[in-house]
């Protein structure tokens, strides 16, 4: 049957799919309104299926904070083209506002959740990933409940959303940290605050690299008194370089390679245990230092820590929480 433009265009703003894909929904479904409607929504679950293995690596982050409740959403897609689109946008800013007005608490609850035309927050995101053809996710979800919030969208490209809460009200100085959490993405509030599996797993890279530094170090003290050039010694490319130029013998290259083994074994066998553990100490102390917000320097006056700049302001001034989401790659 035929149908007219009229009725594309009504579908088209019923479901913002594009005109051809209307004109066949209402045509396969003989003008019926609702079918046509289910048509769309099948094919978005169709070419979700098809997608399901492509990388989401660009999309839309926004943030909001309204009547004590403040989110961060993150709708992912496949190209910067189709997140950078107004109606992909506005899907994002939906979104963000039904999760805000329900308080929601995870993701979960967020795509359950109903959009002012009816429509369920799953159901538009397949619907809009059957009109690009891209595969699209609800991939980031973060909430603080609660006032003295400020939020911050990083030079306002929904790449990167920041949200801070101070104890008592402090608009300049919580947007100053907002800004602080984007550029410097820190761990934890404070040391107490890092997960403790964070803690251990920094430790032990703090160790290994302790051990592995306290080796090189006794290797290349040995290769000197040996009399050899560390830049010839550093690896095998070197080494084969050194032997093709006829800086050094095969018989000197197979010397190198024994002693930096024999020096390596001995060093590691016999490295004082506290020693590595007062140089692993003072590396988790810099972690602490570089990773935990309120320790952090302040990007605005590297002189001052972000505590620092909180007690300047006023003494009682702290911050209680933070969220953070980006698309960047860091």
């Amino acid at each position: 049957m035929a149908v007219s433009i009229a009725d594309i265009q009504k579908l088209r703003k019923m479901t913002g799919a594009g005109l051809s894909d209307c004109k066949k929904a209402l045509n396969d479904a003989e003008g019926d309104f609702d079918k046509a409607v289910e048509k769309i929504r099948e094919k978005g679950q169709a070419i979700a299926a098809k997608r399901s293995d492509r990388e989401t690596s660009n999309g839309c982050v926004l943030v909001k904070s309204e009547n004590g409740f403040s989110a961060i959403v993150a709708l992912k897609c496949e190209t910067d083209f189709v997140a950078n689109g107004a109606d992909y946008i506005k899907l994002t800013q939906d979104i963000l506002d039904a999760a805000v007005a329900a308080k929601a608490k995870n993701i979960e609850e967020v795509l359950e959740l109903t959009l002012a035309d009816g429509t369920k927050v799953q159901e538009a995101v397949i619907a809009r990933s059957g009109i690009t053809g891209e595969k699209m996710e609800l991939d980031g979800y973060n909430f603080i409940e609660g006032d003295n919030v400020s939020v911050y969208d990083h030079m306002n490209k929904h790449l990167l959303c920041t949200m801070v809460q101070t104890n008592k009200p402090a608009e300049e100085q919580a947007h100053a940290i907002a800004m602080q959490v984007a550029a410097m993405n820190p761990v934890a509030l404070d040391e107490a605050s890092v997960p403790q599996e964070v803690k251990d797993t920094e430790l032990k890279v703090a160790i290994e690299k302790t051990k592995e530094e306290q080796v090189a170090k006794a290797v290349e003290a040995a290769l000197k008194k040996a009399g050899f050039n560390l830049y010839i010694a550093e690896n095998e490319e070197h080494l084969a370089e050194g032997i093709a130029k006829g800086n050094i013998t095969e018989a000197q290259a197979d010397e190198i390679r024994e002693l930096k083994k024999t020096t390596a074994e001995q060093k590691a066998a016999n490295l004082p245990e506290q020693m590595v553990q007062n140089i692993a100490k003072g590396r988790m102390a810099k972690f602490f230092k570089d990773s935990c917000l309120l320790n952090q320097e302040f990007i605005q006056d590297s002189k001052q820590t972000v505590t620092d700049y909180l007690k300047a302001c006023d003494k009682e001034l702290t911050v209680v929480a933070f969220k953070r989401f980006t698309l960047r790659a860091e």
